[in-house]
């Protein structure tokens, strides 16, 4: 005798609003989830260090850019690889690359400073070491309110740039810094001897810079100074003299620490963790929802 069985076809629960509901909201985590993890993959994460003088190996003009928003990153400086931006908990800075560190990855002083506690350095100055940080490479347009220029051009020495900025010239597919720069007949990267003055270059047929002035002329330069912000006092001086020009403002104190002066920058800790669980959550409801439809 041969057994019966009956089979049910699996009905589908009808479609109400809090179905519906569920379903957008199981939709919409998958999104967040998915961009988030998209971002993720787009940024690394270094541990960076505050730097408190500005250089540049390929002769970048600290009076022409902004010198509190500078990467001393590890690996040399490309014709094309020059901003950075960098985040930690919910505020984020756009960097120049204009120089190389030895391997740490070091930024300016101020950016640090306001990266891990939200006040410049120059109003509360922070002590501490290498802090986690995401760092995502950007095109170098992005950093153009950086470089303070007609144009937004890269300002470069025009007696100490040429090797940097023929092989910029020379790039077989062309290269950022080879259609956006200036030469000025400025010595130094601190603006401290020369003439502020731009300079034309006639490449190829030249290779070297045409000025009012002798190019290279060690003529003391006072009327643009680069500044700095020393570490730890806050203080801004001038980069060439050390002269201090506005103290240091209130101290914060420790970031390594575990004070009460951490409390802004653990506060950011906490919310990204919120952000993470809320995520996870909703993803948790966005299974549950798809195995029930």
């Amino acid at each position: 005798m041969t057994e019966s069985r009956s089979f049910a076809l699996r009905k589908t629960p009808p479609l109400t609003r809090s179905n519906l509901w569920i379903s957008r909201l199981s939709f919409l985590a998958l999104h967040v989830l998915y961009c988030a993890t998209a971002t993720h993959a787009a940024t690394t994460t270094v541990w960076a260090t505050p730097h408190d003088s500005y250089s540049s190996s390929i002769g970048v003009l600290g009076c022409k850019v902004d010198t509190d928003r500078i990467a001393y990153w590890p690996g040399s400086v490309d014709c094309n690889n020059l901003c950075v931006s960098l985040s930690y908990g919910d505020r984020t800075v756009k960097l120049l690359r204009v120089d190389q560190s030895q391997g740490a990855h070091d930024i300016s002083y101020d950016a640090w400073n306001y990266l891990v506690t939200g006040h410049g350095a120059n109003d509360r100055p922070a002590v501490g070491g290498p802090i986690e940080m995401q760092a995502e490479e950007l095109d170098a347009s992005e950093c153009k309110d950086l470089i303070h220029t007609e144009g937004h051009k890269l300002p470069l020495s025009a007696a100490n740039s040429m090797n940097f900025l023929a092989s910029c010239l020379d790039h077989k597919d062309g290269s950022w810094v080879g259609a956006n720069h200036i030469l000025y007949n400025i010595l130094d990267s601190i603006c401290t001897w020369g003439y502020d003055e731009p300079c034309e270059l006639n490449w190829p047929s030249e290779n070297q810079a045409q000025c009012k002035h002798a190019l290279g002329t060690p003529n003391p330069l006072k009327d643009d100074p680069v500044y700095d912000i020393k570490y730890p006092s806050g203080n801004k001086v001038i980069a060439g003299s050390g002269e201090v020009v506005k103290n240091g403002g209130t101290p914060w104190g420790d970031v390594g620490g575990t004070g009460q002066e951490n409390a802004a920058a653990g506060g950011q800790i906490v919310s990204s963790s919120a952000t993470l669980l809320i995520v996870w959550i909703m993803t948790l409801m966005s299974c549950g929802a798809l195995c029930w439809v």
